[in-house]
C-alpha cells in the first residue's frame, strides 16, 4: 500500500472524529466532560469498551506472539470473562450507590485522603505507561509505512498525532469518547474480520474447501499445533492456573478499578444498565480474541507457506512487524489490492486512539477531583476558571503522553503485549490491595505509612520475581540483552531461585504485589491500633 493511501484512510478516520467530537462536544459543561449527563445508551458504551479494552497492543502483538505462546493466551482471557462478573456484581453497585465521578474518592471516604491521592496516583502512572505503550506501537508502524518514507522524523509523527486526538477530545470528554469509541470498535471489529478472510483466501484454504479438497479454515486453525490453550505444567509461567487467576486479577484491576475503563460505565442511565454493558462486553471481548489468535494461526502459516521472514520494526526483528508487513504488503480481497490495508490502517487507528484519546480525558478527571478536590461544591471556583483548568490539565497530559512515547522509542521494545501486563502487575497490585481492604475489611491504616508502603510493595515484588532465576533464563533471552539487575540476579542464583525453585512466576505477580499491600497495611493498622490503646 502506497504511503498516500495510508495517509487517506488516516484523514477520512480522523474527518469522521472530528466531526463527532463537534457535534457532541457543542453545547458539553462539567458534567457532560465527566460523566456524559448520566445519560450514556448502555450498549453503545458497550461496543466502545471493547476497542479500548482490546488496543493496538493487542491488535498486532496477540497475532504475532502465537507462534510461542500458542492459544494460551485464551486463558488470561478466561480469567477476563470471570472479572468482569466480579466488577458488574461487586464493584458497580458500590460506585453507584456512593453516586461517584472519580471511583478514587471512595477510597477517600472510607480509609482517608491519603489513599484516594495514593490510588489516583498508581492510575495516572500505569494509565500513562500502558497508553504511551500502546500508542508507541501504531506510530511505529505508521513511521515504518508512511512517515518514514516521506522524510518526516519520529518525534513529529508523534506530535501530529497527539494534536489530531486533542482537537476532537478537548473540549466534549466522556460525552464524545462513547460515541467515537463505539464507532472505533465497529471499525476495529470490520478490519480484523477484513484480514481473516484475505488471510484464507491467500492461503488458499477458501478455494480448497470449495472444491471439496481439505477441512474448512476454522478445522486447519483447530487442527494446528499452534491452536493448543490449556498448559498444566505447574512450573510454566503459561500455567493455566496463573493465567486464568492472574487475568481475573488483571481484569478487575485494570477495568474495575481503573478510572479510564469506568468513567463511561458511570456516564449510564442506571447500575442495571451498566451492568448489562460489562457483560457484554465480557462474551464479545471472548469472541474477538479468538479471532485474533485465529489471525495469528494463519499469519504464521502463511510466512510458512511462502519462507517469509519475520520483519524488521523499529529497527530490530519483531512478531510485532508480521500483521503490519503482509497486510500492507500484497494481501489482496476480491480482486482489490487495497481493500485489506485498508482496513488494515483503519482497524489498527481503531484499536489504538480509543484507547490513547479517553486516558486524557480520565487522567484529567483524577486530578481534577482527587488531587485538587475541584468537584467539590466548596472548591471556590467558578464555572470557567474549572473550564481553564480542565483544558490545561487535558494539554498537559497530551505533553506527557508525547515524552512517554519517546521513552518506549528509546527502550526499543520488540514486543509490547507482555510489556504492558507486566507494567499493570507493579501498579495495580497497590490498587487492588486499597480497594479489597476498604471493601472487604474494618481496617483503618492511616498516614505517610500506606503511602511508603504502597510505593515498596512493587518494589518487593519486582525483586521476588528478579530472583526466580529460572523465569529468567525460562524465557529464551539472550544473556548480553540482561539489564544490570537481570545479570546480577543470574548469576548470583545460577542453580535457581533459593525461595521458589522451578517456578516461574508469571502474571499472578498482580495477586502476589496486592497481597503483600494488603499485608502491610493490615500491620500498619494494628500497630496504630495497638499504640492507641
Amino acid at each position: 500500500m502506497s504511503p498516500s493511501m495510508i495517509l487517506l484512510a488516516l484523514a477520512l478516520y480522523f474527518i469522521m472524529l472530528l466531526a463527532v467530537g463537534y457535534a457532541t462536544g457543542r453545547k458539553a459543561n462539567e458534567d457532560g466532560y465527566f460523566v456524559g449527563n448520566k445519560q450514556s445508551l448502555w450498549w453503545m458504551v458497550a461496543l466502545g469498551m471493547l476497542s479500548d479494552s482490546m488496543s493496538g497492543v493487542s491488535f498486532i502483538s496477540v497475532p504475532g506472539a502465537v507462534n510461542v505462546a500458542h492459544w494460551s493466551y485464551m486463558q488470561v482471557v478466561f480469567g477476563y470473562v470471570a472479572g468482569y462478573l466480579v466488577i458488574a456484581y461487586v464493584l458497580l453497585p458500590l460506585y453507584y450507590r456512593e453516586n461517584l465521578t472519580s471511583i478514587y474518592t471512595y477510597l477517600g471516604a472510607r480509609l482517608g485522603r491519603e489513599h484516594q491521592r495514593v490510588g489516583a496516583s498508581f492510575f495516572v502512572l500505569s494509565r500513562l505507561l500502558g497508553s504511551a505503550a500502546r500508542l508507541f506501537l501504531t506510530v511505529a508502524i505508521l513511521q515504518t509505512y508512511l512517515f518514514g518514507p516521506m522524510g518526516v522524523p519520529f518525534f513529529v509523527s508523534v506530535i501530529v498525532i497527539i494534536v489530531l486526538i486533542l482537537a476532537y477530545t478537548m473540549k466534549g470528554g466522556i460525552k464524545t469518547l462513547v460515541v467515537t469509541d463505539a464507532l472505533q470498535s465497529v471499525i476495529l471489529i470490520g478490519g480484523v474480520l477484513v484480514c481473516v478472510v484475505a488471510l484464507a483466501d491467500g492461503l488458499e484454504w477458501i478455494a480448497f474447501w470449495q472444491k471439496g479438497v481439505g477441512v474448512s479454515p476454522w478445522q486447519r486453525i483447530m487442527d494446528s499445533e499452534m491452536s493448543d490453550i490449556f498448559v498444566w505444567d505447574g512450573n510454566s509461567k503459561l500455567n493455566f492456573w496463573k493465567q486464568f487467576m492472574g487475568g481475573a486479577a488483571m481484569c478487575i484491576a485494570m477495568t474495575g478499578l481503573d478510572q479510564n475503563m469506568m468513567q463511561k460505565n458511570l456516564s449510564c442511565k442506571s447500575l442495571k444498565d451498566a451492568q448489562k454493558n460489562m457483560i457484554s462486553t465480557a462474551f464479545v471481548v471472548l469472541l474477538v480474541n479468538v479471532f485474533f489468535l485465529s489471525l495469528g494461526v494463519m499469519l504464521h502459516a502463511y510466512l510458512a507457506k511462502y519462507a517469509l521472514e519475520i520483519p524488521v520494526l523499529n529497527g530490530k526483528p519483531s512478531t510485532d512487524g508480521i500483521f503490519p508487513m503482509l497486510a500492507l504488503g500484497g494481501l489482496s480481497l476480491c480482486g482489490t489490492s487495497w481493500l485489506v490495508p485498508f482496513a488494515f490502517v483503519l482497524g489498527l487507528s481503531a484499536a489504538t486512539f480509543s484507547s490513547a484519546d479517553s486516558v486524557l480525558t480520565t487522567l484529567t478527571t483524577s486530578v481534577y477531583h482527587d488531587f485538587l478536590g475541584l468537584g467539590e461544591e466548596k472548591s471556590g471556583y467558578d464555572e470557567s476558571r474549572k473550564m481553564r483548568v480542565r483544558r490545561g490539565l487535558h494539554l498537559g497530559f497530551a505533553v506527557a503522553l508525547f515524552f512517554c512515547i519517546l521513552l518506549f522509542y528509546w527502550l526499543n521494545e520488540s514486543s509490547l503485549i507482555d510489556t504492558v501486563l507486566m507494567v499493570a502487575t507493579y501498579t495495580y497490585g497497590p490498587l487492588l490491595a486499597l480497594f479489597a481492604v476498604g471493601i472487604y475489611t474494618r481496617w483503618t491504616p492511616k498516614g505517610w505509612y500506606v503511602v511508603m508502603w504502597c510505593v515498596i510493595s512493587p518494589m518487593l515484588t519486582y525483586f521476588l520475581k528478579l530472583s526466580d532465576a529460572a523465569g529468567v533464563w525460562s524465557q529464551g533471552r539472550d544473556i548480553a540483552k540482561f539489564n544490570a539487575l537481570e545479570r546480577l540476579w543470574y548469576h548470583t542464583w545460577e542453580k535457581g531461585s533459593p525461595w521458589f525453585g522451578d517456578y516461574v512466576i508469571g502474571y499472578e505477580s498482580l495477586i502476589l504485589n496486592a497481597g503483600i499491600v494488603a499485608l502491610g497495611l493490615g500491620v500498619i493498622h494494628f500497630c496504630q491500633n495497638y499504640k492507641r490503646s
